[in-house]
């Protein structure tokens, strides 16, 4: 590591240290982890403030590790200067996705609405008199997909919480399931270096097929629906949600093809696409014959290869998740016979390059290089590595793992999916509470701007504002979006491929074994 991915590190690390030879995802966890944080902080105001403070930390670096200041929040932002300034630079980003700015739009390249003068409903008597007015988008709208973000016009309509949460919503499922896809997929690098082809085959395929039809066929779904429908046929979109609930209990007697749709009869529901009942009939069939592949399958196998003489003993069929892990035997290792008689052991000699046999009797002792013997009262193994693992070839507890493996993924995938919303829950918050700041607070500073001694009441409620925007919006709502962050990369990504259950590398040092006991 270094300084730069040392915090990245560090949050990995706090759920677990790496196995040996493990999927690292720090690496990844370097852009995961402050993207998701800038979709529930999305605001390019308040990630500018973020940048900069991180940015000025990074700047000043050394002069401030030579003060070595001992405050304790101090050094904690310190620490994560790095992980700030991404933070701060993805907000940005993504406020200029949302097209904020302190809860303000700002109109960069225009709008894609327009009002037709030719039409007496947009007339100049029609504007004055209402105090609200409908746009229908058949008249008013140019039907051109807006450069980047949003168009500032929602920004100022009474129904914009209505789009921004059918858009976030639907953002925070394609984003979730996005990252469980891709941790399930760093589980096939780990089965694959650790030589597990049983995990490969009886986890790691009906996962991924458990889970695309499950929510990846909602996400195609989601695309389809925002490419098909036009502005003119947005009343013919159906309901994705409703859909998935229909579609899990194969209820169609309400859909109609589009050609046969009455629009008189709002309770009918449309297909997307010709063909839809059969395909997501064969979808669940196939998401629910996973869950059987998940748990049966690999027990099974390796109870059928332990009875027919497949593996040669019970040390191949371990119970544990590391089903297939290698025994590391050291080859300067004596082992003794089975049956307690005397024999010769062989050891290697690295200096000469050469094979020493050496006499071994186990039922008198064992005969070292040095020539001392010791002795063996028990008729037990003398040598054994501490790294070999006791595996098991109990079908009934191999079963049992597996079982509650299985149940934890498939509720997992409902449960993470839907934790993946916090993302928009987040962000909506964040951007009311924005919102309420500006009509409540500084609005009133800048009405009273044309009055006397308005210059001074703005001054003071500027005041007021910036340091409400910076203390709530800032440093609450950051530390908030920052720790339902790690929450998702903990739970909801990391769950699906590492193991964490390591020991950080500490080198050998005759001092720390003076100045410690052997617990520590």
């Amino acid at each position: 590591c270094n300084k730069f991915t040392q915090g990245f590190q560090n949050i990995v690390d706090a759920y677990g240290v790496a196995c040996y030879r493990e999927v690292n995802p720090a690496p990844f966890t370097c852009i995961t982890f402050p993207f998701l944080f800038a979709v529930m902080f999305g605001d390019m105001g308040h990630g500018l403030i973020m940048f900069l403070f991180a940015l000025w930390l990074v700047l000043r670096e050394k002069q401030l590790e030579a003060k070595q200041n001992q405050n304790e929040i101090f050094t904690t932002f310190f620490g994560g200067r790095y992980i700030i300034l991404l933070m701060g630079a993805f907000s940005i980003y993504t406020g200029f996705i949302y097209n904020d700015v302190f809860s303000k739009p700002l109109n960069i390249f225009g709008t894609g609405w327009r009002i037709p003068e030719s039409n007496a409903r947009y007339d100049r008597e029609a504007l004055i008199k209402s105090v609200r007015i409908k746009l229908d988008p058949n008249d008013t709208f140019l039907g051109a997909t807006y450069a980047m973000g949003m168009d500032p016009i929602w920004q100022l309509s009474s129904n914009k919480i209505a789009f921004t949460n059918s858009l976030k919503m639907k953002m925070s499922v394609i984003l979730g399931v996005a990252q469980m896809f891709f941790g399930i997929a760093l589980s096939f690098l780990n089965h694959r270096h650790f030589k597990k082809p049983l995990n490969i085959f009886f986890n790691f395929v009906p996962m991924m097929i458990f889970l695309f039809c499950m929510f990846g066929y909602l996400v195609i779904l989601i695309f389809v629906k925002w490419i098909k429908y036009s502005s003119s046929e947005s009343h013919l979109a159906p309901s994705l949600l409703i859909g998935l609930i229909d579609m899990f209990l194969f209820n169609y007697n309400k859909y109609k093809p589009e050609s046969e749709h009455d629009p008189s009869k709002p309770e009918e529901k449309v297909f997307i696409y010709s063909g839809q009942e059969g395909l997501q009939n064969f979808f669940v069939i196939l998401a629910v014959l996973c869950v059987p592949w998940m748990m049966l399958a690999k027990p099974f196998y390796i109870w059928y290869q332990g009875k027919y003489g497949q593996i040669p003993s019970s040390q191949n069929t371990p119970l544990d998740d590391d089903d297939e892990e290698v025994m590391f035997i050291n080859l300067s290792t004596p082992i003794p016979p089975a049956n307690g008689t005397s024999t010769f052991s062989t050891t290697y000699n690295s200096s000469t390059s050469e094979f020493k046999h050496q006499p071994l009797s186990v039922n008198s002792g064992d005969l070292l290089e040095s020539g001392e013997v010791i002795h063996n009262e028990n008729n037990g193994p003398l040598h054994s590595e501490t790294g070999v693992h006791e595996e098991h070839n109990d079908f009934s507890e191999i079963f049992i793992h597996q079982v509650i493996h299985t149940i934890e993924f498939c509720l997992g995938c409902i449960s993470h999916t839907a934790s993946y919303l916090r993302l928009w829950a987040l962000s909506l918050a964040h951007a009311q509470l924005s919102e309420v700041l500006w009509q409540m607070v500084l609005r009133i500073g800048l009405r009273s701007f044309s009055s006397a001694w308005g210059s001074i009441a703005l001054f003071i409620i500027f005041q007021v504002w910036a340091g409400l925007t910076v203390m709530i919006l800032v440093l609450m709502e950051g530390l908030s979006a920052f720790l339902h962050a790690l929450r998702l990369h903990w739970v909801e990504f990391q769950s699906k491929f590492y193991d964490g259950s390591g020991h950080m590398f500490v080198p050998f040092s005759f001092s720390y074994i003076v100045d410690h006991t052997v617990e520590d």
